[in-house]
């Protein structure tokens, strides 16, 4: 069976959905059996308000620019956006920001809310933040640790974080789909096997010669490179 994923982010004109913040940008990027397709929606929309300083600093929108892009109002564009998330599970970096905007627009045009279009919704900062506790998550320390490419993010657009997000996504659910896809039966059939090893009580401790000390130190090195200081291991090992 295809599974249906959308990348999705937005743009916003400030972060209060319901004190009068409206959405500027929208940016879906579809995946089917995790390849990306063709099948991609971006869109800049007029929120019928000023821009807030603040959020042009931070996305780099004015609403000079959306004039002379002729952007719609949302409700022009809402009902293209609704059917093309119809169905597919979401995957959004800070879902409850993006999911609030979303459910604004579409109230106002009197369509139904994300949860009544059938979408499901996979938050990677939650993700993230389970998988490393007490740790940096945005999307760009994310693309440091698991060395996505972040040269061409110069302003927090929604196409270009689709991406981005798209990238740090597949990476960080690289190794569960791959045990989802081997079904899991190899994998457990060796935790068996060595369940059933006896060893022998005492143990003969061979040391790393120079070549394997090398390579540990350069596995370690990357280790702090993805932890942006250092690494677990190498902390307790020298304390």
């Amino acid at each position: 069976m295809n599974t249906r994923q959308i990348i999705l982010d937005t743009e916003t004109t400030g972060l209060y959905p319901n004190s009068g913040d409206r959405l500027v940008e929208f940016a879906g990027l579809e995946m089917i059996n995790r390849k990306f397709t063709e099948n991609s929606l971006h869109l800049y929309v007029h929120p019928e308000r000023d821009m807030p300083a603040e959020a042009a600093a931070v996305h780099g929108i004015t609403i000079e620019q959306l004039e002379e892009k002729n952007a719609p109002v949302f409700a022009k564009v809402g009902q293209e956006i609704a059917d093309y998330l119809r169905g597919a599970e979401l995957i959004i970096h800070n879902a409850k920001f993006d999911v609030g905007f979303l459910d604004m627009e579409f109230r106002r045009m009197g369509l139904p809310p994300i949860n009544e279009l059938g979408c499901t919704i996979t938050d990677t900062l939650a993700m993230a933040r389970e998988m490393f506790p007490g740790q940096k998550v945005s999307l760009d320390a994310l693309c440091n640790r698991f060395d996505v490419d972040r040269s061409k993010r110069v302003y927090h657009g929604a196409l270009i974080d689709c991406e981005l997000l798209g990238e740090v996504y597949l990476a960080m659910t690289r190794g569960q789909f791959d045990l989802m896809a081997d079904g899991g039966s190899e994998e457990a059939e060796q935790v068996h096997a060595v369940a059933e090893i006896k060893r022998p009580a005492r143990l003969k401790v061979i040391q790393a010669d120079e070549t394997e000390s090398s390579a540990h130190e350069a596995y370690l090195d990357a280790l702090d490179k993805a932890v942006g200081g250092v690494c677990l291991w190498r902390g307790e090992a020298g304390a």
